[in-house]
Protein backbone atom coordinates (compact mmCIF):
# COMPACT_ATOMS: atom_id res chain seq x y z
CA UNK A 1 0.00 0.00 0.00
CA UNK A 2 1.04 3.08 -0.74
CA UNK A 3 2.19 5.38 2.34
CA UNK A 4 1.16 8.49 0.99
CA UNK A 5 -3.20 7.29 0.40
CA UNK A 6 -2.33 5.77 3.85
CA UNK A 7 -1.59 8.79 5.68
CA UNK A 8 -4.27 10.66 3.94
CA UNK A 9 -6.89 8.34 4.68
CA UNK A 10 -6.02 8.22 8.26
CA UNK A 11 -5.67 11.92 8.27
CA UNK A 12 -8.95 12.40 6.78
CA UNK A 13 -10.29 9.83 9.70
CA UNK A 14 -8.77 11.66 12.31
CA UNK A 15 -10.20 15.21 11.54
CA UNK A 16 -14.10 13.46 11.06
CA UNK A 17 -13.14 11.85 14.24
CA UNK A 18 -12.28 15.57 15.40
CA UNK A 19 -14.97 17.28 13.75
CA UNK A 20 -17.87 14.71 15.10
CA UNK A 21 -16.30 14.65 18.64
CA UNK A 22 -16.83 18.46 18.29
CA UNK A 23 -20.54 18.63 17.13
CA UNK A 24 -22.33 15.79 19.31
CA UNK A 25 -19.84 15.11 22.20
CA UNK A 26 -19.25 19.55 23.25
CA UNK A 27 -21.95 21.38 21.00
CA UNK A 28 -25.10 18.74 20.50
CA UNK A 29 -25.01 18.66 24.82
CA UNK A 30 -24.59 22.22 24.96
CA UNK A 31 -27.60 23.21 22.45
CA UNK A 32 -29.71 21.30 25.00
CA UNK A 33 -28.18 22.64 28.38
CA UNK A 34 -28.64 26.16 26.79
CA UNK A 35 -32.72 24.83 25.46
CA UNK A 36 -33.36 23.63 29.11
CA UNK A 37 -32.68 27.18 30.28
CA UNK A 38 -35.42 28.72 28.26
CA UNK A 39 -38.61 29.18 30.26
CA UNK A 40 -40.65 27.34 30.81
CA UNK A 41 -38.57 24.31 30.74
CA UNK A 42 -35.97 24.85 33.31
CA UNK A 43 -38.06 23.50 36.24
CA UNK A 44 -38.97 20.45 34.19
CA UNK A 45 -35.22 19.86 32.99
CA UNK A 46 -34.11 20.36 36.95
CA UNK A 47 -36.78 17.43 38.03
CA UNK A 48 -40.06 19.51 38.24
CA UNK A 49 -38.93 19.73 42.19
CA UNK A 50 -41.57 20.89 44.61
CA UNK A 51 -40.44 23.19 47.47
CA UNK A 52 -42.29 23.86 50.66
CA UNK A 53 -40.59 26.39 53.27
CA UNK A 54 -37.39 27.14 50.64
CA UNK A 55 -36.92 23.42 50.98
CA UNK A 56 -37.23 20.72 48.01
CA UNK A 57 -40.03 17.82 49.01
CA UNK A 58 -40.13 16.23 46.11
CA UNK A 59 -40.90 15.62 42.66
CA UNK A 60 -44.37 16.24 40.66
CA UNK A 61 -43.30 13.38 38.38
CA UNK A 62 -42.12 10.68 41.25
CA UNK A 63 -44.29 9.56 43.89
CA UNK A 64 -42.80 8.55 47.63
CA UNK A 65 -44.28 7.42 50.88
CA UNK A 66 -46.03 8.92 53.36
CA UNK A 67 -45.84 6.83 56.61
CA UNK A 68 -43.72 6.52 59.75
CA UNK A 69 -40.50 4.94 60.66
CA UNK A 70 -42.21 1.51 61.47
CA UNK A 71 -43.95 1.92 57.40
CA UNK A 72 -47.10 2.30 58.79
CA UNK A 73 -49.57 4.53 56.81
CA UNK A 74 -49.33 8.32 58.60
CA UNK A 75 -53.19 8.82 59.35
CA UNK A 76 -53.28 12.55 58.14
CA UNK A 77 -52.05 12.13 54.94
CA UNK A 78 -53.05 10.73 51.50
CA UNK A 79 -51.69 7.89 50.77
CA UNK A 80 -49.97 7.18 47.51
CA UNK A 81 -49.77 3.57 44.50
CA UNK A 82 -47.73 0.82 46.00
CA UNK A 83 -44.33 1.03 44.23
CA UNK A 84 -42.28 -1.94 43.18
CA UNK A 85 -39.16 0.27 42.54
CA UNK A 86 -36.47 -0.60 44.97
CA UNK A 87 -37.75 -0.25 48.05
CA UNK A 88 -40.57 2.24 46.83
CA UNK A 89 -40.62 5.10 44.51
CA UNK A 90 -36.19 4.58 43.59
CA UNK A 91 -35.72 6.21 40.34
CA UNK A 92 -32.35 4.12 39.98
CA UNK A 93 -34.43 0.78 40.52
CA UNK A 94 -37.33 1.89 38.32
CA UNK A 95 -39.63 -1.01 37.30
CA UNK A 96 -42.73 -3.30 38.27
CA UNK A 97 -42.92 -6.68 39.85
CA UNK A 98 -42.80 -8.58 37.10
CA UNK A 99 -45.63 -10.45 38.16
CA UNK A 100 -48.46 -11.82 35.87
CA UNK A 101 -51.73 -12.70 35.89
CA UNK A 102 -50.89 -16.35 36.31
CA UNK A 103 -48.72 -15.50 39.51
CA UNK A 104 -51.30 -17.20 41.88
CA UNK A 105 -49.50 -19.62 44.17
CA UNK A 106 -47.21 -18.72 46.99
CA UNK A 107 -43.42 -19.78 47.92
CA UNK A 108 -44.34 -20.43 51.76
CA UNK A 109 -41.86 -19.34 54.43
CA UNK A 110 -39.77 -22.19 56.09
CA UNK A 111 -41.71 -22.47 59.87
CA UNK A 112 -38.55 -23.22 61.62
CA UNK A 113 -37.10 -19.78 60.70
CA UNK A 114 -39.89 -18.06 61.51
CA UNK A 115 -40.12 -19.42 65.22
CA UNK A 116 -36.35 -18.86 64.94
CA UNK A 117 -37.64 -14.80 64.53
CA UNK A 118 -36.60 -14.14 60.77
CA UNK A 119 -39.20 -12.07 59.20
CA UNK A 120 -41.18 -13.53 56.47
CA UNK A 121 -39.20 -12.67 53.75
CA UNK A 122 -36.02 -13.87 55.36
CA UNK A 123 -37.61 -17.39 55.55
CA UNK A 124 -38.16 -17.82 52.23
CA UNK A 125 -41.75 -16.41 51.57
CA UNK A 126 -42.45 -14.85 48.03
CA UNK A 127 -46.30 -13.78 47.79
CA UNK A 128 -48.05 -14.25 44.24
CA UNK A 129 -49.45 -11.02 42.79
CA UNK A 130 -53.19 -12.64 43.35
CA UNK A 131 -51.96 -12.34 47.23
CA UNK A 132 -50.16 -9.26 47.64
CA UNK A 133 -53.35 -7.96 45.45
CA UNK A 134 -55.44 -9.48 48.54
CA UNK A 135 -53.19 -8.58 51.10
CA UNK A 136 -53.17 -5.08 50.19
CA UNK A 137 -57.18 -4.74 49.59
CA UNK A 138 -57.59 -6.22 53.10
CA UNK A 139 -55.15 -3.66 54.72
CA UNK A 140 -56.60 -0.78 52.95
CA UNK A 141 -59.89 -1.92 53.82
CA UNK A 142 -59.42 -1.69 56.97
CA UNK A 143 -57.08 1.74 57.62
CA UNK A 144 -59.64 3.02 54.96
CA UNK A 145 -62.91 1.39 57.12
CA UNK A 146 -64.19 0.33 53.90
CA UNK A 147 -64.59 -3.23 52.51
CA UNK A 148 -61.65 -4.69 51.75
CA UNK A 149 -63.04 -7.73 49.83
CA UNK A 150 -61.94 -9.16 46.73
CA UNK A 151 -62.67 -11.83 43.95
CA UNK A 152 -60.43 -14.55 44.74
CA UNK A 153 -59.09 -13.77 48.10
CA UNK A 154 -59.63 -15.24 51.43
CA UNK A 155 -61.02 -12.88 54.07
CA UNK A 156 -57.34 -13.46 55.56
CA UNK A 157 -56.06 -11.49 52.52
CA UNK A 158 -54.44 -14.32 50.80
CA UNK A 159 -54.85 -15.80 47.06
CA UNK A 160 -58.41 -18.10 47.64
CA UNK A 161 -56.25 -20.94 45.52
CA UNK A 162 -56.88 -24.21 45.70
CA UNK A 163 -54.78 -27.68 44.44
CA UNK A 164 -57.44 -30.19 42.90
CA UNK A 165 -55.63 -33.73 42.54
CA UNK A 166 -57.01 -36.80 41.01
CA UNK A 167 -57.53 -38.42 38.11
CA UNK A 168 -57.92 -36.05 34.64
CA UNK A 169 -60.33 -36.24 31.70
CA UNK A 170 -58.44 -35.28 27.94
CA UNK A 171 -58.76 -32.06 28.61
CA UNK A 172 -56.97 -31.79 31.70
CA UNK A 173 -59.40 -31.37 34.47
CA UNK A 174 -59.86 -33.48 37.17
CA UNK A 175 -62.85 -35.74 37.18
CA UNK A 176 -62.94 -37.15 40.43
CA UNK A 177 -61.06 -34.94 43.34
CA UNK A 178 -58.86 -37.24 45.67
CA UNK A 179 -56.72 -34.47 47.51
CA UNK A 180 -57.55 -30.79 47.65
CA UNK A 181 -55.34 -28.37 49.01
CA UNK A 182 -55.23 -24.94 49.79
CA UNK A 183 -51.94 -24.20 48.88
CA UNK A 184 -51.90 -20.52 49.74
CA UNK A 185 -52.68 -21.30 53.42
CA UNK A 186 -50.34 -23.15 55.26
CA UNK A 187 -52.01 -22.62 58.46
CA UNK A 188 -51.27 -24.26 62.19
CA UNK A 189 -53.31 -27.27 63.37
CA UNK A 190 -56.01 -25.42 64.86
CA UNK A 191 -56.54 -23.21 61.96
CA UNK A 192 -59.41 -24.18 58.79
CA UNK A 193 -58.91 -23.35 55.32
CA UNK A 194 -61.03 -20.92 53.68
CA UNK A 195 -63.15 -23.49 52.01
CA UNK A 196 -63.95 -26.65 53.80
CA UNK A 197 -64.97 -28.89 50.87
CA UNK A 198 -64.76 -29.12 47.33
CA UNK A 199 -66.32 -31.00 45.16
CA UNK A 200 -67.18 -33.07 48.30
CA UNK A 201 -63.83 -33.42 49.26
CA UNK A 202 -62.14 -31.71 52.14
CA UNK A 203 -59.70 -29.21 51.47
CA UNK A 204 -56.65 -29.60 53.71
CA UNK A 205 -54.04 -27.08 54.88
CA UNK A 206 -50.83 -26.65 52.80
CA UNK A 207 -47.66 -28.52 54.48
CA UNK A 208 -44.30 -26.79 54.18
CA UNK A 209 -42.16 -28.66 51.70
CA UNK A 210 -44.76 -30.50 49.92
CA UNK A 211 -45.25 -30.00 46.00
CA UNK A 212 -48.99 -29.60 44.95
CA UNK A 213 -48.25 -28.75 41.52
CA UNK A 214 -49.31 -32.01 40.20
CA UNK A 215 -53.19 -30.80 41.37
CA UNK A 216 -54.71 -28.57 39.05
CA UNK A 217 -54.74 -25.26 39.99
CA UNK A 218 -58.40 -23.58 40.58
CA UNK A 219 -58.47 -20.09 41.78
CA UNK A 220 -61.87 -20.03 43.98
CA UNK A 221 -63.99 -16.18 43.56
CA UNK A 222 -65.88 -16.53 46.32
CA UNK A 223 -69.00 -13.92 46.81
CA UNK A 224 -66.98 -10.99 46.66
CA UNK A 225 -68.47 -8.33 44.63
CA UNK A 226 -66.60 -7.76 41.38
CA UNK A 227 -66.48 -3.89 41.93
CA UNK A 228 -64.74 -3.72 44.82
CA UNK A 229 -64.56 -0.62 46.99
CA UNK A 230 -60.95 -0.52 47.12
CA UNK A 231 -59.88 0.25 43.81
CA UNK A 232 -57.52 -1.56 41.75
CA UNK A 233 -54.40 1.49 41.64
CA UNK A 234 -54.51 0.92 45.56
CA UNK A 235 -53.43 -2.45 45.67
CA UNK A 236 -51.01 -2.78 42.16
CA UNK A 237 -47.84 -1.16 41.29
CA UNK A 238 -47.45 0.94 38.10
CA UNK A 239 -44.78 -0.69 35.33
CA UNK A 240 -42.24 2.34 36.64
CA UNK A 241 -43.08 2.22 40.36
CA UNK A 242 -42.99 5.78 40.01
CA UNK A 243 -46.31 6.97 39.71
CA UNK A 244 -47.01 10.51 41.34
CA UNK A 245 -50.82 10.35 41.52
CA UNK A 246 -53.83 8.22 42.22
CA UNK A 247 -57.45 7.38 41.16
CA UNK A 248 -59.71 10.12 42.33
CA UNK A 249 -61.56 6.81 43.56
CA UNK A 250 -58.76 5.90 45.99
CA UNK A 251 -58.53 9.42 46.83
CA UNK A 252 -61.91 9.16 47.64
CA UNK A 253 -61.91 6.57 50.32
CA UNK A 254 -58.91 8.31 52.49
CA UNK A 255 -61.35 11.77 52.57
CA UNK A 256 -62.63 10.24 56.08
CA UNK A 257 -59.61 9.38 57.19
CA UNK A 258 -57.54 12.52 56.43
CA UNK A 259 -60.96 13.79 57.58
CA UNK A 260 -60.65 12.58 61.33
CA UNK A 261 -57.23 12.78 61.35
CA UNK A 262 -56.69 16.58 60.70
CA UNK A 263 -60.16 17.65 62.64
CA UNK A 264 -61.48 18.94 59.48
CA UNK A 265 -65.13 17.84 57.31
CA UNK A 266 -64.73 15.69 54.53
CA UNK A 267 -66.84 18.36 52.27
CA UNK A 268 -64.07 20.89 52.97
CA UNK A 269 -60.62 17.84 52.47
CA UNK A 270 -62.88 17.35 49.25
CA UNK A 271 -62.59 20.41 48.12
CA UNK A 272 -58.92 20.52 48.52
CA UNK A 273 -58.98 17.40 46.49
CA UNK A 274 -61.03 18.74 43.62
CA UNK A 275 -58.30 21.34 43.52
CA UNK A 276 -55.59 18.71 42.60
CA UNK A 277 -57.28 16.45 40.20
CA UNK A 278 -56.52 16.06 36.60
CA UNK A 279 -59.13 14.89 33.95
CA UNK A 280 -58.15 13.54 30.42
CA UNK A 281 -56.35 15.91 28.72
CA UNK A 282 -58.29 16.64 25.41
CA UNK A 283 -61.17 14.68 27.08
CA UNK A 284 -59.89 10.99 26.18
CA UNK A 285 -56.57 10.80 26.42
CA UNK A 286 -55.27 9.32 29.76
CA UNK A 287 -57.19 8.76 33.11
CA UNK A 288 -58.33 11.32 35.81
CA UNK A 289 -55.43 11.35 38.59
CA UNK A 290 -54.84 13.26 41.70
CA UNK A 291 -52.17 14.47 42.55
CA UNK A 292 -50.63 13.15 46.21
CA UNK A 293 -47.99 15.30 46.99
CA UNK A 294 -49.31 18.42 45.90
CA UNK A 295 -52.55 17.37 47.54
CA UNK A 296 -50.64 16.77 51.07
CA UNK A 297 -48.68 19.84 50.90
CA UNK A 298 -51.91 21.78 50.58
CA UNK A 299 -53.50 19.94 53.53
CA UNK A 300 -50.65 20.51 55.69
CA UNK A 301 -51.03 24.33 54.86
CA UNK A 302 -55.07 24.68 55.49
CA UNK A 303 -55.43 22.00 57.78
CA UNK A 304 -52.71 21.33 60.34
CA UNK A 305 -52.04 18.77 62.40
CA UNK A 306 -50.41 19.79 66.20
CA UNK A 307 -47.12 18.07 66.62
Amino acid sequence: MDVTNMIRRYGAALRALLVFTVLLGLGYPLLIWLATLLPGLHAKAEGSIITAGGKAVGSKLIGQNFTDAAGDPLPQYFQARPSAAGAGYDPMSSGGSNLGPESVVDTPADPAKLVAGASPSDAGFKPSLLTLVCSRSAAIGKLEGVNGSRPFCTGGGVGAVLSVMGPRDARGDVVHPTRVVSVNEPCASTGQPFVDSYRGVRVECARFGEDYSSGLIVPVRGAASSEPQVPADAVTTSGSGLDPDISPAYADIQIARVARARHASPDQIRQVVAQYRTDRMLGFFGEPAVDVLQLNLALDSRYPVAS
